[in-house]
């Protein structure tokens, strides 16, 4: 039987074939590596440290030992002013932070050096042993000196009107001749006029007294209940004529507002108390009320013409100021649990728990916000707007929240 005659391949053609091949192998392999980076993104990394292993929170222990302790003890309880707790903190927050500090991002030379040099996996491993032990609680925390926890400024102000109350009326609707009322005042000047009494600009030695253990807040919180409540005239008597008071008071519009409703500069007159209002007008002009602005006006007013003024301003209907109310610290707190967890404990190991945390620290990281010097859109916006005695109460509110551990379990994948 005759052999099969076979065409040799060229030793070119072999060698084309094989790179051809490699060159398959090589372009499924980086196609599929970018399939799985796609499916999986690079955020699952951050992970890691939810996921450890004991013996990898054992070599996180030692890490710690080594890196962590000076600032925040073995036991990650802080017992220094801004600096803050990581005992039971997030895993995934924990190693991003670590990240953070170690590109240089923040502006923290003592963290920064201390994880310059860290390698990843320790970074993972000493996040993991922080996140196991306990949160610091409550009692441990910074004692904040922010307004009492979940304070409505409403109900605060209602609290302090009741000590106002026997002399300017429930409400700020005066039922005294002589005592002004306190209804339809913008807050701002009314927190102005309790301010001069204070400081003495405004002479009354019996308001001076009753003014001044009130702190700025304190006299925020009281104008912010007086001008809200629903207005009303004063329920005392008047002398003058109101006609002749309507013309002659024509000159006082400009400021005061034809209906005499006022601003935040010029006192709301309409309802105001008569006997008050002529008292007022003679302090200024005597000089023992000071202000460019109405010293002149009094000196040219006779005393007919002022008790007509009073008594035409206390015959007009007063209207309620327009004031924005402020949001509560416990609204506040709403909005903020909404990415921290409820009561400030966080469910997602990314996102940093706040319950238990040093007040201080946390106040201190609001104002990094706000001001731009840690970025986050979703941050600066939940800010948008706050005092610093809001952020300062929001602190507090968190400081006194008791802390909460969370275990995270991976899932077999289906």
């Amino acid at each position: 039987m005759k052999p099969v005659e076979r065409t040799p391949v060229k030793p070119a053609n072999v060698t084309y074939q094989i790179v051809i091949a490699a060159l398959t192998i090589l372009l499924w392999i980086d196609v599929m590596n970018n399939t799985v980076a796609a499916a999986e993104p690079a955020a699952a990394n951050d992970l890691r440290a939810a996921y450890a292993t004991s013996q990898d929170i054992a070599e996180g222990k030692r890490v710690a030992q080594a890196s962590c302790v000076n600032c925040h003890g073995l036991n990650g309880i802080s017992t220094s002013k801004d600096i803050p707790h990581i005992a039971g903190q997030r895993p995934g927050y924990l190693y991003m932070e670590l990240r953070v500090y170690q590109a240089g991002s923040r502006g923290d030379t003592a963290m920064n050096n201390v994880v310059k040099y860290l390698r990843d996996d320790a970074l993972v491993k000493v996040a993991a042993y922080y996140a196991s032990l306990d949160p610091a609680q409550p009692a441990s925390a910074f004692k904040s000196k922010a307004t009492p926890v979940n304070a409505d400024p409403l109900s605060a102000g209602k609290a302090s009107a009741v000590g106002c109350a026997g002399c300017h009326g429930e409400r700020g609707v005066s039922k005294t001749p002589g005592t002004p009322s306190l209804v339809g005042l913008e807050p701002k000047y009314l927190v102005a006029a309790m301010t001069a009494y204070k400081n003495g600009q405004r002479k009354n030695e019996m308001m001076k007294t009753l003014v001044s253990s009130l702190t700025e807040n304190d006299m925020n919180n009281l104008a912010l209940f007086y001008a809200t409540q629903k207005p009303a005239k004063a329920q005392t008597p008047a002398q003058g004529k109101t006609a002749a008071g309507k013309s002659a008071a024509a000159a006082c519009a400009g400021c005061h507002g034809e209906n005499g409703t006022g601003s935040s500069a010029a006192p709301s007159l309409a309802g105001q108390e008569a006997q008050y209002f002529a008292a007022a007008i003679r302090a200024y002009k005597v000089g023992s009320r000071d202000d460019p602005m109405m010293k002149a006006p009094a000196a040219g007013t006779d005393e007919t013409a002022v008790r007509d003024i009073a008594a035409y301003y206390a015959s007009l209907t007063p209207q309620a100021p327009a004031v924005r109310l402020p949001v509560t610290t416990a609204d506040l707190a709403q909005r903020c649990d909404r990415c921290h967890g409820v009561d400030g404990n966080s469910t997602d190991p990314r996102a940093p728990a706040l319950a238990s945390q040093r007040a201080d620290y946390l106040e201190k990281v609001l104002q990094a916000y706000r001001k731009g010097e840690r970025k986050s859109t979703a941050m600066t916006a939940m800010l948008d707007g706050l005092s610093d005695s809001d952020m300062e109460a929001l602190a507090s509110h968190y400081a006194r929240k008791k802390g909460r551990s969370v275990v995270y379990v991976p899932l077999p994948a289906k």
